[in-house]
């Protein structure tokens, strides 16, 4: 296993940058996509992956952007006013799934990296290089760069963890209403204490990830039937 690398947070910008996009485009990538996820580490609800392609070089980008910033410290309100406004900013992004089911058949890692190809996929330009937030994708051959706090450093990155989130968190609200009781809406799928006890007092849902603590102690009990 290769180490945790050690990053010294002085170093983060004030906000996401365009550094490492424009030492790509300098270097003649002319699409680079910043890919980030949402909900690897729930209990419930799918993996999801957003990819987004900039437009190089634009002179007014870093401005037009300027609200973006790394999602876990923006309202939701915000990070659902930013997904539409990248949305019409970006030469083209798009936000791939990969189920609880697939995630329990593949392992977490694996499937967050189908949902990362999903989203790839949707792109319509040929993506040069691919800028990740700390994982490596390794069944993706196209060049890449993992950054340690990437969503917090690099714009592209900013920008596909937004969009990843509002769209995993939409699913969860609307999955609320599929299976009430583990209160979804509000925990999106999250380890809270509420939610550990609806799954204590209600078992688990098809939503959840069987292959994840408590749920797979769950079925350890109770099998599933059929």
């Amino acid at each position: 296993m290769v180490p945790r690398q050690k990053f010294d947070p002085s170093l983060l910008p004030e906000r996401p940058d365009l550094a490492f996009e424009q030492a790509l485009w300098r270097a003649g990538a002319a699409f680079v996509a910043g890919v980030d996820e949402a909900g690897r580490g729930a209990l419930a609800g799918p993996v999801a992956v957003g990819a987004v392609v900039l437009p190089a070089g634009q002179v007014s980008l870093y401005d037009r952007l300027h609200g973006v910033l790394d999602s876990k410290v923006m309202t939701a309100a915000n990070r659902e006013a930013w997904a539409a406004s990248i949305k019409t900013i970006v030469d083209a992004w798009g936000v791939g799934l990969a189920s609880a089911p697939e995630i329990d058949r593949l392992g977490i890692l694996p499937a967050t990296c189908l949902a990362a190809s999903r989203a790839l996929a949707k792109l319509h330009v040929p993506v040069d290089h691919i800028l990740v937030d700390y994982i490596t994708l390794p069944n993706i051959s196209l060049a890449q760069t993992a950054l340690i706090k990437g969503d917090a450093r690099s714009l592209s990155i900013a920008c596909a963890a937004i969009l990843a989130k509002t769209t995993r968190d939409g699913l969860m609200v609307a999955l609320d209403k599929s299976f009430p009781g583990y209160c979804l809406a509000s925990n999106k799928g999250y380890g809270t204490r509420a939610h550990r006890q609806a799954i204590a007092q209600l078992g688990p849902c098809d939503q959840h990830r069987r292959s994840f603590a408590p749920i797979s102690d769950y079925y350890g009990l109770f099998p599933p039937q059929g």
